[in-house]
């Protein structure tokens, strides 16, 4: 990776970590999950409203790294609107972008592509996925 594009995603992942999106307790929440990481103690609370088979709104609420909290935030932008099992199939491709060598087609990952370099550091994988893990499991009785 170029050391231009790796300033762009630092700056991306710092974005996010010190304004993070969505922050906060959503009121009309339908559906919400508590995670926590206990190798590191970030804790995530993802908070959405569903509507069939849509999610209509997320928020959260997190206590941990940057990392952690960078992954949140573009994920609780990426994910409102979308039904849940589009929500569902992009943590996959974001799962396999951090996660192995495979080339995974981009598209639809947004400013989730800042995070690829998470691969290189195993132990924050859990980090980058802690918000995610969070939204599959508020909407696992819904099925998808």
């Amino acid at each position: 990776m170029s050391e231009s594009v790796s300033n762009l995603y630092q700056d991306v992942i710092l974005d996010h970590s010190k304004k993070p999106r969505n922050f906060g307790k959503l009121k009309s929440t339908t559906h919400y999950a508590r995670v926590n990481n206990p190798l590191c103690g970030d804790k995530v609370t993802v908070y959405l409203k569903i509507e069939g088979k849509y999610i209509l709104d997320a928020t959260f609420e997190a206590r941990g790294c940057a990392i952690s909290l960078a992954s949140a935030s573009m994920m609780s932008e990426m994910i409102k609107g979308k039904k849940i099992n589009e929500a569902i199939a992009l943590f996959r491709k974001f799962y396999i972008l951090i996660t192995t060598e495979q080339n995974v087609h981009n598209d639809g990952l947004g400013d989730l592509k800042a995070l690829s370099g998470v691969k290189n550091f195993p132990t924050r994988v859990e980090c980058a996925t802690l918000s995610w893990k969070a939204m599959e499991k508020a909407v696992e009785e819904i099925g998808y």
